[in-house]
């Protein structure tokens, strides 16, 4: 068993798919119309043929709340593996993204947390 896609609630799928490409780097691999909403999915760059992230409309009250109250109490939604904390930390912070931990040393990991601007609280780590 593989897991072949994942979604995060977004509070705009249009803001979601900017700043997921353009600020985070990852390629759109599906856009397409599904009633007033569209099924967006991205990938790595580096493996195209791997997990898709579905940028997942929180027009649901559930997934509305549930997005809220993950945000207010500081949990990260997702989590996506980097090679290096501090140098992603860096060009993300360049291109406007605003963390809410900087990189911080955890036994054998290094993680941080940023805001993604449409609801959600994102860690990136280091192993």
């Amino acid at each position: 068993m593989n897991i072949i896609v994942t979604s995060i609630f977004v509070q705009d799928q249009d803001k979601a798919l900017e700043f997921y490409s353009e600020k985070l780097g990852f390629v759109k691999k599906e856009d397409v119309p599904v009633g007033e909403f569209r099924w967006i999915t991205l990938v790595s760059p580096n493996n195209q043929d791997g997990t898709e992230l579905l940028l997942e409309p929180n027009n649901h009250p559930a997934a509305k709340e549930y997005q809220k109250k993950i945000f207010a109490e500081g949990i990260p939604a997702t989590m996506f593996g980097v090679a290096d904390v501090h140098k992603e930390y860096e060009r993300l912070v360049k291109l406007g993204v605003k963390f809410s931990t900087e990189p911080t040393e955890m036994d054998k990991i290094t993680i941080a947390v940023f805001d993604d601007t449409c609801g959600n609280h994102i860690q990136i780590i280091q192993k």
